[in-house]
């Protein structure tokens, strides 16, 4: 099953300043703010929505296609990720524009001061899936992530008119969009993504009910946190997973993106929608007992014990014939 996951690509670079925000801000010149912070620490990370699926269904061994837009200052990255098992050969590359990144510092309070500078993901609305698809031999499923609005609007068209499946989630995007767009984006879509948050929003800002959505999508896929992932179809059971214990709880970034590899690498598989959602839910949890997204080990032998752990002996043994 050959499975395109659109989106942001980006990297985030972040520093710690020793000191507090507030003792350097003078009360009567906010108005005139101009400062510089000399940090002690930085930490380069690799992320963006796409990236990080596309890296989790790398490790899993399913052999993504990432599809976003990125710079030429690319290269270190997409060697990383052609190692770890993803297709990187749909990457736009910008002449002009540097890679997504997120900048910011943090201070000893844990108050933040960040930009984001989108770069080079602006030029993805220039994308055509029909190219990515004649080049891999055609597409089985496109997962349209968090990613430029306009090219989420084109994907998702292009999809329809070429009848290939697709996978809306919204996740970051979901704040700046309004119901006309929403809907656009989600109608017909295969499955939808979002956190329990995120589906009430989507609910508010179409004016449909959630049954109105479900009637709309095949199937509506919810993470609750650590209460796990609700999984709905009309006229089918709802199917409800659990997560497996965690050993320690590092970073939630990129919980996710993990979750959504895992899922979608069930379905490349062909297994059912809970051994799906199952294999989704524990490479989440090890996203989240590690610091970074894309900074985790798929260890398989460690995978698998702690995949029986959490779910029995006939969830692993089918997981593990694809697994290898």
């Amino acid at each position: 099953m050959r499975i395109a996951v659109t989106g942001s690509i980006a990297t985030d670079h972040l520093m710690t300043f020793p000191g507090r925000f507030s003792d350097q801000l003078v009360a009567d010149q906010l108005h005139t703010v101009s400062l510089s912070f000399l940090v002690d620490q930085l930490d380069v990370r690799r992320g963006g929505v796409a990236a990080n699926i596309a890296f989790g269904m790398g490790q899993l061994g399913t052999r993504p296609i990432l599809v976003g837009a990125a710079g030429s200052d690319f290269d270190e990255y997409r060697a990383w990720l052609d190692r770890h098992g993803v297709d990187t050969g749909s990457v736009r590359i910008s002449e002009t524009l540097h890679t997504a990144r997120f900048v910011c510092t943090t201070d000893a309070d844990h108050n933040q001061i960040g930009s984001f500078y989108t770069g080079a993901m602006s030029e993805a609305r220039l994308i055509e899936l029909k190219t990515v698809a004649d080049r891999v031999g055609g597409l089985d499923l496109v997962s349209i992530g968090a990613d430029d609005p306009e090219a989420m609007l084109r994907h998702t068209e292009e999809c329809r008119a070429r009848s290939i499946p697709f996978a809306a989630d919204f996740s970051q995007q979901i704040a700046r969009m309004n119901g006309d767009e929403i809907r656009i984006l989600l109608d017909g879509a295969t499955y939808l993504f979002s956190n329990e948050y995120e589906k009430g929003l989507i609910e508010t800002k179409t004016g449909w009910t959630d049954e109105e959505i479900l009637g709309r999508v095949g199937h509506r896929v919810t993470t609750l946190g650590a209460r796990g992932v609700r999984i709905e179809r009309v006229g089918e059971p709802t199917v409800e997973v659990g997560v497996p214990d965690e050993e320690r709880k590092a970073d939630p970034t990129g919980v996710g993106d993990a979750f959504r590899a895992g899922f979608l690498s069930g379905l490349a598989w062909g297994v059912s929608l809970e051994r799906a959602a199952q294999v989704g839910c524990m490479l989440a949890t090890l996203v989240i007992e590690t610091v970074g997204t894309q900074e985790y080990q798929l260890r398989r032998g460690h995978f698998m014990e702690r995949f029986t752990k959490a779910y029995g002996d006939e969830a692993a043994e089918e997981v593990q014939a694809h697994l290898g």
